[in-house]
């Protein structure tokens, strides 16, 4: 697809964002099943039904865009998962793979959190209103993770991994 336009750009954008929830539907139940730390675990599982969500909102986006969804793959998302997926594959003690794994979903986090400001901001831009509120809900959503995320860790987590 050539992008010619910002429209073009923000359907890029959309699509990289759905290949990375999806991708991300995959992982975090791996995450869930390796965390030692019990808010951890239903923190990951929580933000699991939460990526549902996600994706269901930018399969809104894309139907009232007339747009479909699919071909693209993030590669971003895709070497932010990996790096993570060798971490679960170390002999590590429990509280550092805790460590490891909170860092791991906060690069997700961030790595979301910079495609969906983006794209909210190419909304607004496009004059197209109720996808840049849906896009700010998850915007404020990831936000919201990675915040749980750094109080967890610096909470107990950190500490533990000592």
């Amino acid at each position: 697809m050539k992008l010619s336009s910002l429209n073009d750009l923000f359907i890029d954008e959309l699509k990289d964002l759905y290949s990375a929830e999806n991708q991300i539907l995959k992982e975090l139940p791996k995450m869930a099943d390796n965390a030692s730390n019990f808010e951890l675990r239903a923190g990951f599982r929580e933000h699991l039904e939460q990526t549902r969500e996600h994706v269901s909102r930018l399969e809104q986006i894309f139907e009232a865009l007339g747009e479909e969804p699919g071909g693209k793959r993030c590669r971003g998302m895709e070497g932010v998962l990996e790096e993570g997926g060798e971490l679960l594959k170390q002999d590590a003690e429990p509280g550092v793979k805790d460590a490891g794994l909170i860092s791991t979903a906060q690069r997700v986090e961030h790595y979301e959190m910079a495609g969906y400001g983006s794209a909210r901001s190419f909304a607004q831009m496009l004059g197209i209103s109720d996808a840049a509120i849906l896009l700010q809900q998850t915007l404020n959503e990831e936000k919201e993770t990675d915040r749980k995320l750094t109080a967890l860790a610096e909470k107990s987590i950190n500490a533990r991994a000592l």
